[in-house]
């Protein structure tokens, strides 16, 4: 099992993508005073805010407990509102050999969209992805956003969450159990999911799969249909129609990308979602369960 992955999540704000830029780029020092929960203080340990090759030390509290990350600035391109960090030194790297941070802000007809990217390698492979820090920075970017704008923020309904996961089965393998053996996927992962009930002919566009899964202790159904696949490309997508996911989100759409690599093949996860209400969570969780499936059926995939 490969410990190398990547994140990526869209944060939408009422800030133009140059202010919010700006924060991190030239004022990141400002950042405490605007978030006192979040971050407690940050100082520059070599160098000049904003600057390529520049140390930054931030203070900050992660799920209730006070952190500390020594970060290198390895990329700044204030023409793309993009700046990159990459952690030397901190409570991160006592779960991760490796982690990078990326926000590229890209501006909207309204406001602007910052996409951040963590890019991680896990000491070993019980390290769960870092979804909880995915959670920090989409959080953190809102409240930064109503201090820049002075507007109560808007919370946005609709998102998209990607995840890279790194596998050894070939991407061809990989595909085929989704597209065309999904009432195999019990036996393979039974931790997770129960049954799969398919109405119409497997690998068929306009087919429904019927999922009995467990998330988060619980145990939930998922009617979904097959939206698009793409044998050339080992890519599925399916949206959910029925079902307990529907009781928080208007729609959920999940997509699986095999990637074919000179060693094994990477699976990009993507979930494109419309919240019902704005209190309601981005789906990391389901997001984990989506990425330890692909991983259980990659362990299987290569037992063979």
């Amino acid at each position: 099992m490969s410990h190398i992955g990547k994140v990526e999540i869209d944060v939408h704000l009422n800030a133009s993508a140059e202010q919010f830029h700006e924060i991190f780029s030239s004022k990141p020092h400002h950042i405490a005073n605007i978030t006192p929960g979040k971050i407690k203080s940050v100082t520059k340990h070599q160098g000049d805010f904003g600057k390529v090759g520049s140390i930054i030390v931030w203070n900050y509290v992660h799920d209730g407990k006070h952190c500390v990350a020594k970060d290198v600035i390895e990329a700044v391109d204030p023409a793309k509102n993009l700046i990159s960090f990459r952690v030397i030194e901190g409570d991160v790297l006592n779960n991760y050999k490796s982690f990078k941070a990326t926000v590229q802000v890209n501006p909207k007809a309204k406001g602007s969209v910052a996409h951040w990217t963590l890019e991680y390698e896990k000491l070993h492979g019980r390290i769960p992805d870092p979804h909880s820090l995915t959670q920090f920075v989409t959080e953190w970017s809102r409240e930064i956003d109503v201090s820049l704008t002075g507007q109560g923020h808007e919370e946005q309904l609709m998102g998209k969450v990607e995840v890279d996961v790194h596998i050894n089965a070939s991407a061809e393998k990989f595909h085929e159990m989704f597209s065309g053996k999904p009432h195999h996927i019990p036996n393979v992962s039974p931790g997770r999911i129960k049954h799969a009930i398919i109405e119409g002919s497997w690998g068929k566009v306009g087919s429904v799969i019927t999922w009995h899964y467990v998330h988060e202790g619980k145990n939930c159904v998922a009617k979904e249909v097959i939206e698009a696949l793409d044998a050339d490309k080992n890519l599925i997508t399916l949206r959910v129609v029925e079902g307990d996911v529907l009781k928080d989100y208007k729609s959920l759409n999940v997509t699986f990308h095999a990637i074919p690599k000179d060693k094994g093949s990477l699976v990009h996860v993507s979930m494109e979602y419309e919240k019902l209400w704005g209190h309601i969570p981005d789906p990391h969780s389901l997001m984990d369960l989506a990425t330890e499936l692909a991983r259980d059926i990659d362990a299987h995939l290569i037992s063979q």
